[in-house]
This record gives structure tokens, sequence and C-alpha cells, in this order.
């Protein structure tokens, strides 16, 4: 499938970004000189700082500022996105907007879970937001076939089920291999190669496990607790998740990024 379609291309920056991952305690200086390099990038972050999820008081008026309020890892994190939002184009069969919707949610929602079970949350939030990109390719691969998995009602885990059916892989295999390349962390590699099926991995892997179940979440059509109790028990277990603290703490998905910041 990579031999036939267009492949994204990621900025000098964005590598740059990808590359200091692995190092939590990259310098301020680092990360404000990267940006510069790249004005348009800057302005995208700005707005995503910017927006309701981090319930600011004051708005935020330079990148300095941002990284200040915010801190670097959240900063690179959000310029990761606004890359990939860039290097991937609009595929005929999936509505952009609500595409990029979903990949915000399901990041907002792992993150969400990632805190609770102690995981690195920047990571959690980025495969969370990268999962579905295989779609678009698979969208470039088998346009006939992305209608039949995209076709209505669209159930939670769903996609992923007909994804195999179809091709004998999914959009987060296409996602991870994206991200082998891309010479991300083998963390988030391996998280995103098992995101569609967890409990068939061995061993398991908490933070695949997390991304599928705010995949779930993403999927769900409103937003109530009973949706909790359609959640798939052989990943809550393994991951020691209640379904009574899930109820009682489930966040609107209204307090995520706004997709019109990117």
């Amino acid at each position: 499938m990579f031999k036939s379609v267009k492949l994204p291309m990621m900025s000098e920056v964005a590598h740059e970004l990808i590359s200091t991952l692995s190092h939590e305690d990259t310098p301020i200086e680092k990360l404000r000189a990267l940006l510069a390099r790249d004005p348009a990038l800057t302005a995208k972050v700005m707005r995503l700082a910017n927006s309701a999820a981090f319930g600011m008081q004051r708005q935020i008026d330079s990148i300095e500022q941002a990284i200040a309020l915010t801190g670097t890892a959240q900063i690179r994190i959000l310029a990761l996105t606004a890359c990939m939002n860039v290097a991937f184009p609009d595929v005929k069969g999936l509505e952009r907007i609500e595409f990029w919707r979903y990949c915000l949610t399901c990041a907002g929602y792992a993150d969400w879970l990632a805190a609770e079970l102690k995981l690195n949350r920047q990571h959690a939030w980025l495969c969370g937001m990268m999962v579905r990109l295989g779609e678009l390719l698979i969208g470039q691969h088998a346009p006939a076939k992305l209608a039949e998995i995209e076709k209505q009602p669209q159930l939670p885990g769903e996609r992923w089920k007909r994804e195999q059916k179809l091709l004998s892989f999914t959009e987060a295999h296409v996602t991870a291999e994206l991200a082998r390349l891309w010479d991300f962390p083998d963390t988030i590699v391996r998280a995103l190669d098992c995101v569609s099926e967890p409990q068939r991995t061995r061993p398991f892997n908490r933070m695949g496990a997390v991304v599928h179940l705010a995949g779930w979440l993403a999927d769900m059509p409103f937003l109530d607790p009973i949706v909790i109790d359609v959640l798939p028990g052989d990943v809550l277990d393994p991951l020691g998740l209640k379904r009574e603290w899930l109820r009682s703490h489930l966040p609107d998905s209204q307090t995520f990024f706004d997709v019109s910041a990117l």
C-alpha cells in the first residue's frame, strides 16, 4: 500500500520536534528557536494554546508566554499536531472538520485516561491524535473500500473491524508504520501498532489500550455516562479501570481543542 500512495511530507521543523520527544527536559530556548523558523506554525500553535481546552483567564500573546503557561511538552505536541494537519491532504469520502474533531477528541480522552493511570500524557495525547491518520492513506489507496469502511451506522470500534476485514490491517497499523518512518519514539510506535486490538497483544500494551478506549469514546454519537457500559471489559480490566469511576469522571469533549484552531 505504501508504494501506491503519496506519503505525507513532514517539514524539517517537524522532524526536529520529533527528535525531542524522548527528552522531557527540552530547553525552552531550543523550542522557541525551532518555532521561530516557521511563523505560520507559530500562529497555529498560538491559536491552539488559546483554545478553550486550557481555560486560560487571559489571552496568550506570544510563544514565550505560551511555553511559560502550558509547558514545553504541551507546546511541542501542539506544534506537531499543527504540522500533521498541514502534511495530510483532504481525502474524498472524509469530511475534514469531523475527521480532525475526532482526532482531537480521541487525543483528549487518551490524555485524561493516561493521567489517571500515571502514563506519559504527552505520548498518549499524540497517539490519540495520530491513530486515525492512517485512514487518510487508506483513502488514497482504496477509495471504494474507504466508502465501505465509513458507511453508516458507524458504531464505536466498528471502523477497525471493517478495515481488518476489507484490508487485513487497520488505520492504526498504517499510522504505526508512518511513525516508524518518521522516527517517532518506539513506545509510540508500539502503542499505535496494537491500538485496534490491544487485548490480543502480548505483553499487554497499556498505552495502546488507553488509545483504544479513547477511540471508542470519540466515536460515541452522544456524551452520557451510560456510554461507559459498552466499553470492552477485556481492555478495561487489565488497565484496572472501574466503570463507576469512569461514569463519575467522564469529561465533556467540548472541553477539548476547538478544531477550528487548526
